[in-house]
């Protein structure tokens, strides 16, 4: 049995595990037991009757969070020639347009939050799957991360202003984060609203009756807070 600290223990006594809280009182609750010293991530964690196995049955796609993530997002863009003037003029962190560079990324020496290429660039990317890959940073044009020069700037935006992509792992669950503790609970409540709202417009064509069978909303560290999967929340189908 795990044994949890002080500070868990107290947060965890105001949730009431067997209760099924509304979506807009598991947010505030999840801000209200956030008890670290750094600012907490709000995090949803969905699990799901999808069978990721079964092509009919993937669940990825991408959301623009309303009130962002409350983080400042360090962008990188692989790109050539206008894609790279592009990208640059965008406001983008970092621009991978040189074998300099791809040399320091494939070495794990840059550090950024998200990556975007133009499709051009997908050679080159593609041999960095090994370092990309298992951190998420893989660009993919379902994540709307392959762009052309025209959407550059759009994508740069997007992406610095809180878009977020949400996928189906191997466990057939979904992690995503809506916000820090730091933000008003109405705020992380919108967050969700347009999350959830997203993810069911995504909803595979596989998918059976309600795909999503569970919800716990929770805070870095904090206790897990169960709410109804199947609320109707206005904006969400």
């Amino acid at each position: 049995m795990t044994k949890h600290g002080k500070k868990y223990t107290a947060a965890a006594a105001k949730v009431d595990i067997d209760k099924v809280y509304s979506a807009r009182e598991a947010v505030a609750l999840a801000k209200e037991t956030s008890f670290t010293k750094f600012d907490a991530t709000i995090e949803v964690h969905m699990r799901t009757t999808l069978d990721s196995r079964q092509a009919d049955q993937q669940l990825r796609d991408v959301v623009v969070l309303p009130h962002g993530l409350g983080k400042t997002v360090r962008v990188l863009v692989f790109a050539q020639g206008e894609g790279a003037a592009a990208a640059r003029a965008a406001g983008a962190d970092l621009v991978a347009d040189d074998d300099e560079t791809m040399k320091k990324i494939e070495g794990g020496a840059l550090d950024f939050d998200v990556a975007i290429a133009t499709p051009d660039a997908m050679g080159k990317v593609g041999r960095l799957g090994r370092v990309l890959g298992p951190r998420g940073l893989m660009p993919n044009p379902k994540a709307g991360t392959v762009v052309g020069a025209a959407d550059m700037e759009r994508a740069i935006k997007e992406a610095k202003a809180g878009r977020v992509e949400y996928r189906l792992d191997k466990t057939n669950n979904v992690h995503v984060s809506i916000g820090k503790a730091s933000f008003g609970a109405d705020k992380l409540f919108e967050n969700y609203v347009a999350l959830m709202d997203a993810v069911n417009k995504s909803r595979p064509s596989g998918a059976k009756g309600n795909f999503v069978k569970r919800i716990t909303i929770t805070s870095t560290m904090g206790p897990g807070i169960k709410t109804d999967p199947n609320e109707h929340i206005e904006g969400v189908e």
